[in-house]
């Protein structure tokens, strides 16, 4: 049975914007993108392209110019499609004071949500970032722990984050198998733990990696039940937008998913 949604799908990681990253690579792709989006029911995105790291280029005011300059594009192609700046930010020394200068942008550029990127193949303590962030008045979001090789192998590094305050951000493709069969157990453990916080496109193109969440929000739906797949789909991430706090809730919803797991992944 189809779940109930009466909200609109809010995306707080896209890589939208034409040519400034690994994503969108014309404003053709973006259009298409754009309007795939709205088709599967995403009214608001908040495009996220990388800064710091390989992409210490993208400045922050570059990236504002170039989410007004998509406002514009997609108006005039008369998508209904709200976009908000922000960036997927790689966790770099200089990071927290290029959030305090606007240099590095925050989700909505609220300077209140900070998407956070890991390199993909290990996991490093971010205690200390999180603390330097909450004294700031910031919280981290933490993109795609399902795909971290280092979180894949420890994955009990994950609910002390929450617990510090940390929020998640899994993928949508990563819970319906389009990454592989690890990170969808890796997805499916977070949300019957309840350590998952928001589901994201994270969108690359219109192909393997496209701007949809639907299929996602049933696989949500099914494991957690409608509420919260609306909070990961919907509530969630319209508060980001509006600047609004997410309590980092640690709400498990299967009793034996901590069995579950260790069946699914303890023979590694």
């Amino acid at each position: 049975m189809t779940p109930r949604r009466e909200l609109p799908f809010v995306d707080i990681h896209c890589h939208l914007l034409p040519g400034i990253d690994d994503g969108s690579d014309s404003w053709d792709t973006t259009l298409a993108m754009a309007q795939q989006a709205v088709d599967d029911g995403i009214e608001t995105i908040v495009v996220t392209p990388h800064q710091l790291g390989n992409y210490n280029c993208n400045h922050g005011d570059a990236i504002r110019h170039l989410v007004a300059e998509t406002r514009d594009f997609l108006a005039q192609h008369q998508v209904p499609l709200r976009i908000e700046p922000g960036a997927d930010v790689r966790i770099e020394p200089e990071m927290i004071a290029g959030l305090q200068s606007g240099e590095v942008v925050s989700l909505a550029d609220h300077r209140k949500h900070v998407l956070l990127e890991l390199p993909h193949e290990l996991y490093f303590s971010i205690d200390r970032v999180l603390d330097q962030l909450h004294h700031h008045g910031m919280t981290g979001i933490l993109s795609h722990p399902e795909r971290n090789q280092g979180i894949l192998q420890s994955p009990h590094v994950v609910e002390p984050l929450v617990r510090q305050g940390c929020l998640m951000q899994i993928t949508a493709a990563s819970l319906i198998g389009t990454f592989g069969p690890d990170c969808q157990r890796m997805s499916e453990w977070l949300l019957n733990e309840g350590l998952v916080h928001f589901i994201s496109t994270d969108a690359h193109s219109t192909r393997s990696r496209r701007p949809n969440l639907s299929r996602a929000f049933e696989a949500a739906s099914e494991i957690a039940g409608d509420e919260i797949a609306l909070d990961l789909c919907c509530r969630n991430p319209a508060c980001v937008v509006n600047g609004q706090d997410v309590q980092p809730l640690i709400r498990p919803v299967k009793a034996n998913s901590k069995g579950l797991f260790a069946s699914l992944f303890g023979k590694r």
